[in-house]
Formats: structure tokens, C-alpha cells, sequence
């Protein structure tokens, strides 16, 4: 059985000392937890919330990184530096990051292949725009953006790559696929890695799904056979949402 995997991408929120606030609470709150747990504060944040949850249950993830480890990279930040932070897993091809940053396949797949050679777990993000749902490619679409995403990634390095399925109209806009029609994309995920691994591979595989997801939704969509997780915005910013939404990831 796949261990449930909520993580919480604060995105460009909390200043350094609340977010430390914030994450003492969590690790307060959170101690007693089966799932596993992962927040991901600001860069500027990194070290104090690092210092605050270690040796906790929760996990220190970062938002992004950059493709190369160190250079001539102004605004950029490398995985040496995010791992002195405490950090052990990083989100990877974010919607943001593709629609509004025009991160593309290819360099997505650097900064995954790049993480996971530095001992980082990634979280690789996946999902269909509005209108290409509307066109009837969400499948096209999602194939493309794992196989480009994951291309040249062993089946052993796989074991430390989640996938997150979120369709971008339903990140932040309060929209959110319906916990069927959510479990069908992983399924076809799930069948994609089978046919690029093998069955049990796939099997073992972990796949978030992320998208407006509250404490009002989640139980239903955890229900779903092929829903391990969640990767959650907005509703990660405050203890009375996230916190429930933890708890709605016991085994």
C-alpha cells in the first residue's frame, strides 16, 4: 500500500519569522502523523524553517532550484545551497514555472535529473491549461510532460520521484477537477510509467493531486484508489486547513 504524501508549497508567502512560527506549529500540531508530510517555505526562509523542523516528521522541500550547481547565474538558487538548508525534496515543473516563468520540458527534465543526482526526492508537477482540456488533449498533454519530465531517469531513480497531477485551471482559481475525473488522470499516469518501467514500478509509484484542494474535498479525492497525496497552495498557509488536510492522509 502507497504511504499518502501531503505537501504544502507556500509559494511567495511568510516573511522569515512567520514561517518559522508557522512551522513550529506544524511540528507541534502534525507529530503523531502516518502520512508522510512535506512544506516548502520561501527560499529566504529555507534555514530557519530547516532548523525548526528537524528531527520532526516533516520534511524540508524547496519551490524550485536552478539547473546547474553553481556558476554565473544571477537570481538563481543551487542545489548544494537549498541541501545546506535542510532541504530534501524539490518541486519541479510547477505550473507557475512552465505558464508564467515558460519553463519548458527540456529544462525541466535538467533540474530533475540534476536533483536526483544531488540525493534530492523530486516532485515532479504535470498538467493540462483550460483550453486544452476543453480540447480533449489533457492525456496528450499530460504524456508529453511526464516523458519529457522523466526522460533518461532510471526505474531505481524513479523510487524517489512523485508525480503531481494539477490540471492549471483548478490551481487557485477555487475550480477543482471532481475526485473521479482527478483519479482517471492518475490512472492513465499510472499506465503511462507502467508502459515506460514496467507494472511494478508503476505500481509503486506515488501521484499527488493538487489543485484548489481543502479541507472540504480532500477526504473524497484520498478515497480514490489512485490518489496518494496532495500538493497543497493556498490551503497549505494556515494550520486550520493544512492540518486537516494532513490528517485526511491516514493510513
Amino acid at each position: 500500500m502507497r504511504r499518502k504524501f501531503m505537501a504544502g508549497n507556500w509559494k511567495m508567502h511568510k516573511t522569515i519569522a512567520e514561517a518559522t512560527a508557522y512551522a513550529r506549529e506544524l511540528v507541534d500540531r502534525l507529530g503523531g502523523e502516518s502520512a508522510r508530510i512535506m512544506i516548502a517555505p520561501p527560499f529566504t526562509a529555507l534555514a530557519a524553517v530547516g532548523a525548526t523542523v528537524k528531527g520532526s516528521n516533516i520534511q524540508l522541500g524547496a519551490q524550485n532550484c536552478a539547473p546547474e550547481l553553481s556558476g554565473a547565474h544571477t537570481g538563481e538558487v543551487s542545489l548544494s545551497m537549498l541541501k545546506e538548508c535542510g532541504v530534501n525534496v524539490v518541486i519541479l515543473g510547477h505550473s507557475e514555472r512552465r505558464h508564467v516563468y515558460l519553463e519548458t520540458d527540456e529544462l525541466v527534465n535538467r533540474k530533475v535529473k540534476l536533483a536526483l543526482s544531488e540525493g534530492c526526492d523530486v516532485i515532479l508537477c504535470v498538467g493540462e491549461t483550460e483550453s486544452e482540456r476543453d480540447k480533449g488533449v489533457t492525456e496528450k498533454v499530460v504524456k508529453q510532460q511526464v516523458k519529457e519530465g522523466l526522460q533518461g531517469v532510471s526505474a531505481e531513480e524513479l523510487k524517489r520521484v512523485v508525480i503531481a497531477y494539477e490540471p492549471v485551471w483548478a490551481i487557485g482559481t477555487g475550480k477543482n477537477a471532481t475526485p473521479q475525473d482527478a483519479n482517471a488522470v492518475h490512472v492513465f499516469i499510472r499506465r503511462l510509467i507502467a508502459e515506460i518501467y514496467d507494472p511494478g514500478v508503476a505500481e509503486r509509484l506515488v501521484i499527488q493531486y493538487g489543485g484548489s484542494v481543502k479541507p472540504g474535498n480532500v477526504k473524497e479525492l484520498m478515497a480514490e484508489e489512485n490518489i496518494d497525496g496532495a500538493l497543497v497552495g493556498g490551503a497549505s498557509l494556515s494550520a486550520e486547513q493544512f492540518v486537516p488536510i494532513v490528517q485526511a492522509g491516514r493510513s
